[in-house]
């Protein structure tokens, strides 16, 4: 089942991250985020954004939320997403099921450019394959920019790379965004 974030959740999302944060450079976080940031995180995101659980049984096995591309008024049709999915349930399709319904979120918002940062390794390691950039061809981004050796973690340069995908058409003029919170308000079936 797919339902919206509380900050109920925080504990149980900080259990899936923390092994993001401490062994991968998926994350470029040094620190796990204690459960009161996340818990400010969530309700932060809310406001104006989706921020989407995968529970099954009373446990949650992944997330997805939205947020801005830039904060300059120009780029509220885009966006950046993050998806983290536990570890142990990879490769079961919880994160396609959880983009799908942040893209059709997005969409009733009127969002048209999804974006997504990825560490991208010149070689991958220990810490990082380029797994992440084919699943989010396979979803169907494209790449629009790299950047060399932005990142520093664990005692090592990484790259990151800029992927993007339309889920709307680039009108003139563009519709109005809804903030998520406004959205809530009326029944969003997932």
């Amino acid at each position: 089942m797919i339902r919206i974030a509380t900050k109920e959740d925080a504990k149980a999302l900080l259990d899936i991250y923390k092994y993001y944060v401490e062994q991968t450079t998926i994350t470029f976080e040094y620190e796990t985020p204690s459960v009161e940031e996340f818990e400010r995180r969530i309700e932060n995101t809310l406001k104006k954004y989706p921020y989407l659980v995968e529970e099954e049984d009373g446990k949650i096995y992944g997330y997805t939320y939205a947020g801005p591309f830039k904060e300059r008024a120009a780029y509220d049709w885009s966006v950046e997403t993050t998806i983290y999915v536990d570890k142990d349930a990879r490769g079961k399709g919880i994160g396609k099921k959880l983009y799908k319904a942040l893209e059709k979120i997005l969409g009733m918002q009127n969002i048209i450019n999804v974006d997504a940062c990825i560490t991208y390794p010149e070689q991958e390691d220990e810490y990082v394959t380029k797994n992440s950039a084919q699943y989010h061809t396979h979803l169907g981004y494209h790449m629009v920019g790299r950047f060399y050796k932005s990142g520093y973690k664990f005692g090592r340069w990484y790259d990151m790379v800029w992927m993007e995908k339309y889920i709307g058409k680039h009108e003139q003029p563009p519709k109005e965004i809804i903030p998520f919170s406004k959205l809530r308000e009326k029944e969003i079936q997932l």
